[in-house]
């Protein structure tokens, strides 16, 4: 089973380590495998929240997550998206930034930097979104019931998540901009810059978070009429129609998916850089670090370990409040990548034992009860 899901994490780690050996000797080895350890914990709350959305989607759509979903991630995020970024910031073209990235990495690394605050912006606002529309959500199991209790009461006003969001956003764009003042005024412009960027993060969230829940709910609707019809057919014994809307459904969240995995991954590719502004070895180690995420991910799926461990997914939300945080943060000021990464595993790993406490507890409720 272990083989099977991780099979082709293993394979690219040692091509990967391989390639870099050739690339810069073992100095360049160390340097991706470092790497590959950062990206993988900063992500694993992004595997245990993708883990919940991916067990809805059929076995067809967990391939396509794994395929054509690893190339969008690995090669999409963690080696395009750099270049972009420096492409759209210095106003240079592509092949100028890849250029640049190859033969002057001081300046590459300068340029990426200055574009951190918008980078910063709107994956911070995508996921505080995330986190908000959990918290503010009334479900069942409660983890932390003295906090999420009273939240659930406040989540039935509408669009409180967008005002707040919002509210956070206009407070971090005005610090930013009295700061820059404070300092000469050099940032300034940049203000606006995050101000603007906040609100594409949040926009972002609504069109793709809206469509996917529109589809889900589709889905849902139509098999609650195949199920029906099934019920139908055996009286009658009359065939039953596929269910035509699970394409549709299943597409856009894959599509909010890959959205997803972008926003957790800025913190990724930006800590990078206090390792080192090589994109090659950066493509490389966050690259394997990907991998393991996307193996990960579909491990905890197959093993069902959402039901066991039932606190996990809000470990995971709590730690996405946490990370969305940090990046507004960082816009003004430093954090260092070692703590982005432990408040996470922190928060995480006390949902999980959490979980298995009250697995516990249970047991010996049910034995108790029939004895």
């Amino acid at each position: 089973m272990v083989l099977k899901t991780f099979g082709w994490s293993f394979a690219v780690t040692a091509l990967g380590l391989v390639a870099a050996v050739f690339y810069g000797g073992w100095t360049a080895f160390g340097i991706v495998a470092i790497l590959s350890v950062l990206e993988i914990s900063l992500s694993f709350d992004n595997a245990v929240v993708n883990a919940g959305i991916l067990k809805k989607m059929n076995a067809f759509w967990q391939k396509i997550f794994l395929t054509v979903g690893v190339l969008i991630a690995v090669f999409g995020m963690r080696l395009v998206f750099p270049v972009v970024i420096v492409a759209i910031s210095a106003k240079i073209g592509p092949i100028e930034a890849v250029d640049l990235a190859l033969n002057d990495k001081n300046m590459y690394e300068q340029l990426v930097t200055d574009a951190h605050p918008s980078i910063a912006a709107f994956g911070g606002m995508f996921l505080l979104m995330i986190f908000l529309d959990f918290i503010f959500e009334d479900r069942d199991i409660k983890w932390l019931a003295w906090l999420e209790r009273p939240l659930a009461k406040l989540g039935k006003i509408d669009m409180l998540s967008a005002c707040i969001a919002l509210i956070v956003l206009v407070i971090t764009s005005m610090t930013f901009a009295a700061n820059a003042h404070q300092h000469g005024g050099a940032h300034v412009d940049k203000a606006q810059t995050v101000l603007v960027s906040g609100i594409l993060g949040l926009i972002t969230y609504m069109v793709v978070g809206g469509l996917s829940g529109y589809f889900e709910n589709k889905l849902e609707e139509e098999e609650e009429a195949e199920h029906e019809a099934e019920e139908e057919a055996k009286k009658t014994g009359k065939p039953v129609s596929a269910v035509a809307m699970a394409g549709k459904a299943a597409f856009f969240m894959f599509l909010y998916l890959e959205v997803l995995d972008a926003s957790f991954s800025f913190d990724g590719v930006i800590g990078a850089f206090a390792i080192t502004n090589d994109i090659v070895l950066m493509a490389l180690g966050l690259g394997i670090g990907a991998m393991y995420v996307r193996s990960l991910t579909v491990y905890l799926v197959r093993q069902g370990t959402l039901d066991d461990y039932v606190y996990l997914e809000h470990g995971a939300h709590y730690a996405i409040g946490a990370l969305a945080v940090i990046l507004l943060v960082t816009i003004q000021y430093e954090i260092n990548e070692v703590i982005t990464g432990l408040v996470g595993v922190l928060l995480i790993g006390w949902s999980f034992w959490s979980s298995v406490r009250r697995n516990k507890r249970l047991e010996l409720e049910g034995s108790t009860a029939e004895a």
